[in-house]
């Protein structure tokens, strides 16, 4: 048994963390959020990185402090039935319903749609999914390898193709960023408005998920003690974290200057596609074609590995792990094919609503050695934090539903109750509540039980 990594070891679960991590989506959403920021894209990245970048981290090593199997044992502490509800919620969200779909439809959007005439799209996007998603089940059958599939190869040949396009932007840059006013929430609140930006990559939810590939990683290179291996997560943690920060960074930055050479667009993925076109042109095209499929592969490879594994130890006697990647996959390549604008329309309440929730878990897991999973304390913070979400979810339900009555007046109650709301961020103040009103019962609980047993000490004397 080791105690601890090598250099090399280190590196490699580290490429592992960022292939896993670092997806299509990653690519668009910095971008746009650039280019809407303009002279506010520092405090937008910074938001951003808070939590595009770091909940991840924070997510991965917390399932190791907190000596948990999987995300079904770090929720155990609510209830079971809680347990097997939320788990099912994240792991769909991240799988078949929503993040692998959205893999393939990204690859295709970006990378394909500009060669494929329009009345022709249904069919090549049904083409490409098909071929995107059989190579996905290929790798997903061999969980095994994953480590030398993403960490070895896809990873590289990825890092290689983007560095390409966002070199040339540093080289000769579009513009300047202090040339362009901040648009929108950019303008007043940048800061919080980068850091509901990082919502959209899900990896704080992934990493709930991709927690048991990287661990069981680590163990198989001879870490087998729960406290080294949370520091060996970190340590190859912060190989990820500066990789996805720089990238972060320049995406970033590239979205803020593109205005001085191409024109505004509604989604990171045009706006990337206009500066591979700008600075390369049609080779630009195919570059990004090429980067945008390899790193929407590696990503649908993690969560078809993850949400398998997951579901084949939840439910040992349905599906064995492979019929379970099977079907996952098929699933994926149905929702695929209703288009990426659907998809993410679908996923942004779903996606406001999960997030508290996880981050709550994520902080009780890493305070494991100071509340040693105290079920109050679970239950009351979460609670109060479910509740809170309702409304967030509500919140970011599309227009037409929110002008539903009953709607609209849990959105003007949260808005007037919920300190943070408008920020994305009124969930907070009732997950601190919840997290102090236990502690206050289970206070309250050890002075009473300490005081009963006090009485039968002296009854026995006497």
């Amino acid at each position: 048994m080791k105690e601890k990594l090598g250099f090399k070891s280190s590196i490699l679960v580290g490429a592992l963390m960022f292939g896993l991590f670092f997806g299509a989506g990653n690519l668009i959403f910095p971008v746009q959020m650039g280019q809407l920021a303009g002279e506010n894209t520092l405090k937008a990245t910074i938001g951003f990185l808070i939590t595009g970048v770091g909940l991840p981290l924070l997510g991965v090593i917390a399932a190791a402090i907190s000596r948990s199997e999987n995300l079904f044992d770090m929720v155990k502490p609510v209830s079971k039935t809680y347990s097997v509800i939320f788990t099912c919620m994240l792991y769909l969200t991240i799988g078949p319903l929503f993040a692998i779909p959205r893999t393939a439809t990204v690859a295709f959007e970006v990378g394909l749609h500009p060669f494929i005439e329009e009345e022709r799209l249904k069919a090549g996007l049904f083409v490409f999914s098909l071929i995107f998603f059989a190579v996905t089940l290929y790798f997903s059958l061999k969980p095994g390898r994953i480590l030398d599939w993403v960490g070895k190869y896809l990873t590289p040949v990825f890092l290689i193709l983007l560095s390409v396009l966002l070199v040339a932007t540093y080289v000769k840059p579009m513009g300047r960023i202090g040339s362009f006013t901040a648009q929108g929430n950019y303008s007043d609140r940048p800061l919080f408005t980068g850091m509901t930006d990082g919502y959209n990559t899900m990896d704080a939810l992934a990493s709930l998920a991709f927690a048991i590939v990287i661990i069981s990683n680590i163990e198989r290179l001879g870490v087998k003690d729960p406290k080294r291996k949370a520091v060996e997560i970190f340590k190859s943690g912060l190989v990820c974290v500066a990789g996805m920060s720089v990238i972060y960074a320049s995406l970033a930055y590239m979205g803020a200057t593109s205005l001085g050479s191409v024109s505004r667009a509604d989604n990171g993925g045009k706006i990337m596609s206009m500066v591979s076109e700008h600075y390369f042109g049609m080779t630009g095209k195919i570059l990004l074609a090429a980067i945008v499929t390899v790193a929407c592969l590696k990503t649908a490879i993690g969560l078809i590995t993850s949400c398998s594994q997951m579901f084949s130890e939840m439910f040992p006697k349905s599906l064995s792990y492979n019929k379970y990647a099977v079907v996952f996959t098929v699933f994926s390549f149905i929702i695929a094919n209703f288009g990426l604008n659907n998809i993410i329309m679908l996923s942004l309440p779903v996606l406001m609503f999960l997030y508290p929730m996880a981050i709550t878990l994520i902080l009780l897991s890493i305070l494991t050695p100071v509340i040693n999973k105290s079920r109050e304390i679970y239950r009351w913070t979460v609670i109060l934090t479910v509740i809170a979400a309702f409304f967030d979810f509500c919140n970011a339900l599309p227009a037409r539903l929110k002008e539903v009555t009953v709607i609209s007046r849990l959105i003007q109650f949260a808005v007037k109750f919920l300190p943070g709301f408008e920020y994305g961020f009124g969930w907070i103040v009732p997950s601190v509540c919840g997290f102090l009103i236990a502690i206050v019962i289970c206070r309250l609980k050890k002075s009473v039980s300490f005081r009963e047993e006090s009485v039968v000490k002296r009854l026995v004397k006497h």
